[in-house]
């Protein structure tokens, strides 16, 4: 038997919480099983598990070809969020603070369960801190709000990540003086509406639920920022 590809799908933003009415991503993702209507797990962590958030999720997925469910660990199920992660073909991370997240993570020994579900094969994804969290490194503002800064991640991907690109004014400058600078390795940005599709953690493709939207590759070259546009597939009709 084949082994199973390993997947990460990283939302720059978009997805069902951004654009409940525009699910071309959340469609996208669950494609790339192999299982018909796969089992999809939402992981609030980042929000602090918010019922609202949670709520969400349901309202966008019982549209979707697909068995949806979610994990709490502020209300974990009685098998252990182990087991739960385990029984899963999809993980989808929710948006929120990455630091919390991460923290909460490592507390209840996860990352080395979701390193093993993906290498057996199980979608891992999410959006913003859902995003960043499995690379290397990222520009986050979740230590102090508003103040943007390196954050290591889980490492999964390598390099640096930053989400919401061109949906916080801010963001993109920062993040290419922090490459500039030295501070962050060099990456990927995300718009928001734009997935980065990672298999066996190269970048296999990146599409959009936006006809704009883009993904760029930042990175220095004999000590000059260079940032490049990633050929990026609208999901939606043509215009």
């Amino acid at each position: 038997m084949a082994k199973p590809q390993r997947q990460i799908i990283a939302l720059g933003g978009g997805g069902f919480s951004m654009e409940p009415d525009n699910l071309l991503l959340d469609r996208y993702i669950l494609e790339q099983s192999p299982h018909l209507a796969p089992k999809v797990c939402f992981l609030p962590t980042a929000s602090g598990d918010s019922d609202r958030y949670i709520t969400r999720f349901y309202d966008a997925f019982t549209r979707l070809d697909c068995k949806p469910s979610h994990l709490s660990l502020f209300r974990p199920p009685a098998e252990g969020p182990a087991a739960f992660i385990k029984a899963q073909d999809i993980i989808y991370v929710g948006g929120g603070s990455t630091f919390n997240l991460l923290a909460i993570w490592r507390a209840w020994q996860l990352e080395a369960v979701l390193r093993q579900v993906w290498e057996n094969g199980t979608i891992l994804c999410g959006l913003s801190a859902g995003s960043l969290c499995w690379f290397e490194e990222g520009l986050s503002d979740s230590v102090v709000p508003g103040q943007y800064a390196k954050l290591s991640a889980l490492g999964f991907l390598a390099g640096s990540h930053c989400p919401h690109y061109d949906g916080e004014s801010e963001r993109r400058p920062i993040y290419q003086r922090r490459i500039r600078e030295g501070h962050l390795a060099s990456g990927i940005a995300a718009d928001d509406g734009v997935a980065l599709h990672y298999i066996e953690r190269e970048l296999s493709t990146v599409v959009s639920s936006r006809p704009v939207a883009k993904a760029y590759r930042v990175y220095l070259n004999n000590q000059e920022l260079k940032e490049e546009s990633v050929v990026t597939h609208y999901l939606g009709k043509a215009i």
